[in-house]
């Protein structure tokens, strides 16, 4: 699908190789499930079921959890005239429309393509920005939706996920069945290794995509409205009141991080090797420096 919104070789470049190094680890994480099972049959249908269900489901299963609901152009007209703005200047498909009754100021895009992809904000981001601030923001989700970052974000989450669930399995399955078999005892503990191993590269990889995803959305929205500024503005309220959000809060929507216009995390990460996003303060750079290159009147 090709539309208006900047394109990214970083961008693709990145996809590329991220899927294509978690695909080598997901051939070897199948062989791994064909020794726990003994059935490559079992083994193949375990984890290309999960992978289906994640992939196919991945919009429902993130509504669900954000409490997100579809809504109609009655029930949120403001909020459809600016996706049906940006969409005719992006020149790409509209996509469904959700908003979730929670404070907590953000927004996501999610969906396996973008004719099968949803676009959700929250009630706190909507009473906290003004209208172009949040055209912004709409602008940097679409701009996920356009440059089908959001499909791969999605399977490159699945291998971490299942990689998790083997983990847990051995630890607390088949474990401790293992200790009356020396044998089972050293092929279990191989497993669980081998997992946690797929689990911590699975996991870099995808945050290294992530924070790199969010710069490229950042710029793509900015140039599509032609208002880094509004951006940056929007960037700079929201992460100021995320602060101010219950931790308990904070906790429940944090899984969801990595899809999120701005993290729900309090104070800064122990490293920017594990944060799903770049610092404010390099978001905000850089988006200063778009807005020169544009020639933006303040």
């Amino acid at each position: 699908m090709k539309t208006r919104f900047a394109p990214d070789r970083g961008l693709s470049s990145r996809m590329l190789v991220t899927s294509f190094l978690l695909g080598l680890l997901y051939v070897g994480f199948v062989a791994l499930l064909i020794a726990l099972t003994k059935s490559a049959v079992l083994a193949v249908l375990i984890a290309g079921g999960m992978l289906f269900a994640q992939y196919w489901f991945s919009d429902r299963i993130a509504l669900f959890a954000m409490h997100g609901k579809i809504v109609t152009p009655e029930e949120a007209p403001q909020l459809h005239g600016a996706i049906d703005r940006l969409c005719a200047l992006a020149d790409m498909p509209k996509p469904r429309v959700a908003i979730a009754d929670v404070d907590l100021p953000n927004a996501f895009a999610t969906g396996r393509n973008p004719k099968n992809a949803v676009v959700c904000v929250t009630t706190g981001i909507m009473r906290r920005l003004d209208a172009d601030e949040l055209e912004g923001v709409l602008a940097h989700e679409l701009s996920h939706v356009a440059h089908r970052d959001v499909a791969v974000m999605t399977i490159a989450s699945f291998l971490g996920v299942l990689a998790g669930l083997i983990t847990r399995f051995g630890l607390y399955g088949g474990l401790g069945r293992g200790n009356r078999d020396q044998n089972a005892a050293v092929i279990m503990l191989t497993i669980i290794g081998v997992s946690i191993a797929v689990y911590a590269i699975s996991f870099l990889l995808t945050r290294a995509l992530s924070r790199y995803r969010e710069l490229a959305a950042d710029r793509a929205g900015a140039m599509l409205t032609g208002r880094p500024s509004t951006l940056a503005s929007a960037l700079t309220k929201i992460s100021g009141d995320i602060a101010q959000i219950p931790s308990r809060d904070l906790r429940q929507a944090q899984a969801f991080n990595a899809f999120f216009f701005a993290p729900a995390i309090s104070g800064k990460s122990l490293s920017s090797l594990f944060s799903t996003h770049p610092s404010l303060e390099t978001r905000l750079d850089r988006l200063g420096t778009l807005s020169r290159e544009l020639g933006e009147q303040a």
